[in-house]
């Protein structure tokens, strides 16, 4: 795999590290910070040469240039990002890079902000010299032990022994250099390229979608409990009198009871699939008693534990109650457990749900979509979601979701 930044060159093999440009590219990059220093000293050469004539009020004046200077130190700083990260080509391998590019890119266009300022003020008064720092002790060592032959001091065997320990650490210095470089540069996308805004709209799209598919469920459930059920019932009681009317050893008699039995069992499929879309009694009576009636379903026996001061928001309960049916499901599946328990509390504004068995443990968030889909439901409302399941068990699935929504 190509790196397309010198953190991911590190992870080479150091042959392939070494040889490559990282180590030149990562050591440019961090002696090009001494040109903050050099504003930095032009900056107190101003104060210098301001104090004769304006006295303190030239601290003032000073501050107003150094706002401005920290603003180019940023956009400085976005452009030489260039040297430890990979321009994208329009190779199909780099595409994923691009939409970085295009957000510096439109950093650099657009005004400086309280952050761009902010993080140049940063530069200028600590991370320049860091970087100078530490590519003088990376490459001083080295570089002072192969020079010495050239000191009048040294023997000849003392000599040369600095130099073969020299040239040894040399490639050895490219590595807290490159790796202090991505860090840097990483830092500078960090402060330089927010995009909190973007993951909370995100998030509120998502969280928006959530509520939309809720009330289509609810519609859905709305339509086949008086839709769909109402008329198998109609059906189921017509044949039986259908049936009452036709010779009891007829075959049309056997016929109408099998067409009665059909009818009673897709009656019972379709209360099963209403109830797994949205069970009334959770619209009705909250989450303890939903959950009782789906632990009272389960093949497994469920103890519930539940204790709630108040009703919560209909999202925080539905998605509990969405944890709490994947849960016992994949224990009912794949746990081979004889029990499982519930529980349920409230506290510090969130809403703690752990469900516990005793079978073989061993579950893996990255084995099936079950857990996967857990925790893709409690990241729309920030919830998180904790798994202990060593091998041989107990499996123990917390779930803490806020109910500020």
């Amino acid at each position: 795999m190509i790196a397309r930044n010198t953190l991911e060159a590190l992870a080479q093999r150091p042959l392939s590290f070494l040889s490559s440009s990282w180590p030149w590219r990562s050591l440019g990059y961090l002696l090009s910070s001494a040109a903050m220093g050099a504003c930095v000293a032009g900056l107190g050469g101003l104060l210098y040469l301001l104090w004769d004539v304006l006295g303190p009020l030239a601290v003032v004046v000073l501050l107003a240039v150094a706002v401005v200077v920290a603003w180019g130190v940023s956009r400085y700083e976005l452009w030489r990002l260039r040297l430890v990260m990979t321009v994208p080509s329009a190779d199909a391998d780099e595409q994923p890079a691009r939409p970085l590019w295009s957000r510096l890119k439109e950093r650099l266009r657009a005004a400086g902000g309280a952050r761009e300022i902010g993080y140049g003020l940063l530069a200028l008064l600590v991370l320049w010299w860091t970087d100078l720092g530490i590519t003088l002790v990376s490459l001083g060592i080295p570089l002072f032990l192969m020079s010495a032959p050239f000191q009048p001091t040294a023997s000849f065997a003392v000599g040369w022994a600095g130099v073969l320990t020299g040239m040894v650490l040399l490639p050895i210095a490219a590595y807290p250099i490159a790796a202090w470089a991505g860090v840097r540069a990483a830092m500078a996308i960090a402060v330089l390229d927010p995009r909190d805004s973007e993951l909370t709209q995100v998030m509120e799209s998502r969280a928006r979608l959530v509520d939309a598919f809720e009330v289509e469920r609810r519609r859905i459930e709305r339509d086949l409990h008086d839709g769909a059920q109402q008329r198998l019932v109609t059906l189921s009681m017509k044949l039986g009198l259908a049936e009452l009317d036709l010779p009891p050893d007829s075959l049309a008699a056997q016929q109408v009871r099998e067409a009665r039995s059909q009818a009673k069992q897709a009656l019972k499929e379709l209360r099963e699939l209403i109830h797994n879309i949205h069970p009334q009694v959770l619209t009705d009576r909250g989450l303890e008693p939903a959950v009782q009636d789906i632990a009272g379903r389960s093949v497994v026996p469920v103890e519930v534990d539940i204790v709630l001061p108040e009703r919560l928001f209909a999202q925080v309960e539905s998605t509990a109650y969405f944890v709490v049916c994947e849960a016992l499901a994949n224990v009912a599946k794949h746990s081979k457990a004889t029990r499982a328990w519930v529980r349920g509390r409230l506290g510090d504004g969130k809403l703690v749900v752990e469900i516990r068995d005793d079978g073989v443990g061993g579950a893996d968030t990255e084995a099936g979509t079950g857990l996967i889909g857990i925790t893709d439901r409690l990241a729309v409302l920030n919830g998180r979601m904790f798994l202990y399941s060593p091998v041989g068990g107990p499996t123990v699935l917390r779930v803490e979701i806020p109910c500020n929504h």
